[in-house]
């Protein structure tokens, strides 16, 4: 007897197409993902075991499994694990330079580089670090500029000695402009470089596109400008641990010269240059 329906209902059932399954996308640093199940939005912090790390925007981190499972900007993704990428050509350090290879840090120079705070000495250690090692220059942090007048008398620059300062919110009118104008009427005051950024916390030489946002958040006077911050973006800002924190994420992405504003730049090159320049040749006494 002929069968029209045939035998087998699952005859060629596993022919039958299938869905695509969701295109990869590298795990970046920064990179802000939607976790399905459960729901959990974040940026990537860190790859590592076959977890993403996240960080929502209250600071809270957690781990989930490589793979499929996430939405970027609403469309389904499967997050893998970024590629090194391949080297090309000469490897450049954070700063842009060419790295030095197999070189080991220099001895340091008589010279230093003296920056306000903790946060100023991390971001130029995170960009110029490797590029200080191999000229062999000290960044020392200050804690504040009111004192340094007598810092550099202290110091007592000279020419083979030299003294480089980097100044925050340095700008016509400032504070910190009339203590600048000080030193460079001082009797030391040609063997120092004192620069500035106009930013009112170092925390803006980030640019404010690696922590998600179009513009740093306007504080108003009388309120502390790092807590102000942290209020306006909705992280905690209760205590200095979570200001430290803060930090922390915002230094964290931070990868290379590339993450800072040119007035932040630009200054750093100049003291790096200022330090390190040879001394003048003595002059040679007559025969």
């Amino acid at each position: 007897m002929n069968d029209r329906y045939g035998t087998d209902v699952l005859a060629g059932f596993d022919r039958r197409a299938r869905p695509a399954p969701p295109p990869e996308h590298p795990a970046e640093r920064g990179l802000v993902v939607e976790v399905v199940e459960p729901e959990f939005v974040g940026a990537v912090m860190r790859v590592e075991v076959g977890n993403v790390h996240l960080e929502d925007r209250n600071g809270l981190v957690r781990a989930f499994p490589l793979g499929r499972g996430f939405l970027i900007e609403g469309r389904p993704v499967t997050l893998v694990a970024p590629r090194a990428a391949a080297p090309s050509g000469r490897a450049r350090t954070a700063s842009g330079s060419f790295a030095v290879a197999d070189q080991r840090a220099r001895v340091a120079l008589p010279s230093r580089i003296l920056v306000e705070g903790k946060h100023d000495a991390q971001l130029v250690e995170r960009v110029w670090g490797d590029d200080l090692r191999v000229e062999g220059v000290v960044v020392e942090q200050l804690d504040g500029v009111d004192d340094l007048a007598a810092i550099v008398a202290e110091f007592a620059p000279t020419a083979a000695r030299r003294l480089g300062v980097l100044v925050d919110h340095l700008v016509p009118g400032s504070k910190e402009s009339a203590i600048a104008d000080a030193v460079a009427r001082s009797p030391h005051g040609r063997f120092v470089r004192v620069v500035g950024h106009p930013f009112v916390d170092v925390w803006q030489a980030v640019k404010p596109a690696r922590i998600g946002v179009a513009a740093w958040p306007v504080v108003p006077r009388g309120v502390d400008w790092k807590h102000g911050v942290c209020e306006a973006l909705g992280w905690p800002h209760g205590s200095q641990a979570d200001v430290a924190r803060a930090w922390q994420r915002i230094l964290g992405t931070v990868r290379g010269f590339a993450d800072l504003e040119p007035e932040m730049l630009g200054r750093v090159e100049e003291l790096i240059d200022f330090v390190t320049a040879p001394p003048p040749p003595r002059p040679s006494l007559p025969v």
